[in-house]
């Protein structure tokens, strides 16, 4: 088994090491399992959230073994990365691959676990919720400020931003889901309108992203910035829909 450990947590080795061993039978069910499972711990006096990612199929097995980084370990160093830039998430504790000369058979990512008060995605399905416009203009900034760091997140989507309010009016934003991410010197108008495309179906919470995020990248106008957001944002939904309707009628035909 391959194991990395962050240097604060070391001393919490045979704690990790027995959770990761007992995970199946232990710990507190987080989210519904469907794709990856995630328990929550005890470790001190911390939460931890262990995530275990589902066994790839063989041909992924052999690429995370010998050609690829696993989901893991990617979340891990994408946590550390983050940190390093300032941008918000749960500290990273630890990851953990099991493998065989078959290719990689379980992996696992561990972090402290964060107690939220929303995600994006209570501003799509609360449009009344307290201080909407404010939290949505304050991500905004955010994902700019990731934009003009290069931090291109792939799998920027609703549940995917935790929000906490940390004083009045202010609010701090943690990603997570980190898997996906590339990491650039700069970032072009396309690149940043694309990024935000999965955020929302929303046509009013496109108007006011793209009117702050306009008052922050100055080389395009609000008009630019809203018609380019708007088309990605629908292109995106478009391409979703499809492969909805897809995977409908191939159920419908296996059927």
């Amino acid at each position: 088994m391959i194991i990395k450990i962050d240097s604060h947590f070391l001393k919490f080795a045979p704690n990790l090491m027995r959770m990761i061993e007992n995970f199946k039978t232990s710990g507190v069910l987080f989210g519904d399992g469907k794709r990856n499972t995630i328990k929550l711990f005890e470790l001190d006096d911390k939460t931890i959230n262990i995530k275990s990612f589902k066994v790839p199929h063989i041909v992924n097995r052999i690429v995370y073994r010998y050609f690829r980084k696993s989901k893991a370990r990617r979340s891990y160093e994408y946590a550390v990365r983050l940190l390093e830039n300032g941008i918000g998430t749960p500290q990273p504790v630890a990851f953990f691959e099991n493998s065989n000369w078959l290719g990689l058979k379980d992996s696992y990512y561990v972090s402290e676990h964060l107690s939220v008060d929303l995600t994006y995605r209570e501003l799509i399905t609360i449009p009344d919720y307290p201080d909407y416009e404010n939290i949505l203009r304050q991500f905004t900034r955010f994902s700019f400020g990731l934009h003009e760091k290069g931090i291109e997140f792939l799998d920027h989507s609703p549940g995917n931003t935790l929000i906490n309010k940390a004083e009045e009016g202010q609010y701090r934003f943690y990603l997570v889901d980190l898997n996906r991410m590339n990491f650039h010197s700069s970032m072009d108008f396309e690149q940043r309108m694309k990024n935000l495309s999965r955020l929302t179906p929303k046509e009013e919470m496109v108007v006011i992203m793209s009117d702050e995020y306009a008052k922050l990248y100055s080389s395009k106008s609000p008009r630019e910035i809203f018609d380019k957001m708007w088309y990605e944002t629908r292109s995106f939904r478009e391409g979703f829909e499809r492969k909805k309707r897809f995977k409908k009628q191939l159920k419908f035909w296996k059927s």
